[in-house]
């Protein structure tokens, strides 16, 4: 029987996911892993399985066969909510469209994590505001705006709120899904490299997920999802 390592922070053996059971799988995989500490890059197009594979990973949804670990952690003996309970200590996820709070500004989005996990909040400190400026500053977002309202923001400066939020308390496990494209290609590239300074701050790995192939060299490890996804196009 194969051990779960504990090098490896994604683990992905022989699993397949369908919507339902009259749909065709959307998502097989054979063999998928990641290594602590990894800038993993995934990339292909709308529709390849992006979405379900992150859905996953976070325990949002579960494969109906094969493995898979995540931290060490078999999801599949987790409860639903066990798995959100996990999801929330242990992974920051940066959305497409950010999902920042209009009614909270700069430093409440960021501390929000820490109001759902115990874990994090312990790892912020006895101040977790303190940590969330710390990391806003390191993001480059000027203090002024700090406790602004976050829709008086531009999306570059949103955008690095929702970094901070997801780095804030040390998750073991950053995704992005999809964080930079509202952004030219110049401010793209300038906000991975903030990115992936901070998650090497805190020690944690990263899987980006982008359909952006010119972001590639500023990561470890490539990846394109159609050529491991033996389903092919979702339906």
């Amino acid at each position: 029987m194969d051990t779960i390592s504990p090098s490896k922070v994604i683990e992905l053996r022989q699993a397949s996911f369908a919507w339902s059971e009259n749909h065709s799988p959307t998502l097989i995989i054979e063999d998928l892993q990641v290594q602590r500490g990894e800038h993993l890059f995934i990339k292909g197009p709308s529709g390849c399985g992006k979405s379900t594979l992150l859905g996953l990973l976070t325990g949002i949804n579960q494969i109906q066969s094969g493995s898979l670990s995540v931290l060490g952690q078999d999801l599949s003996l987790l409860t639903s909510a066990q798995r959100d309970r996990f999801r929330a200590d242990n992974i920051g996820y940066i959305f497409q469209q950010f999902n920042l709070l209009p009614y909270l500004n700069v430093v409440e989005n960021v501390t929000l994590p820490c109001q759902f996990s115990t874990l994090r909040r312990e790892h912020a400190g006895k101040h977790p505001e303190q940590m969330a400026k710390a990391l806003l500053h390191k993001l480059h977002l000027s203090e002024h705006l700090l406790h602004k309202p976050v829709v008086e923001l531009s999306i570059g400066q949103q955008q690095r709120v929702a970094a901070a939020r997801a780095l804030i308390g040390h998750p073991q496990l950053i995704i992005a899904d999809e964080p930079t494209s509202s952004l030219d290609h110049e401010n793209r590239t300038a906000f991975i490299e903030l990115l992936l300074e901070q998650v090497n701050h805190v020690n944690a790995t990263l899987i980006f997920v982008s359909h952006d192939p010119t972001l590639e060299p500023l990561f470890d490890r490539s990846l394109d999802l159609r050529q491991i996804n033996q389903a092919g196009v979702e339906q």
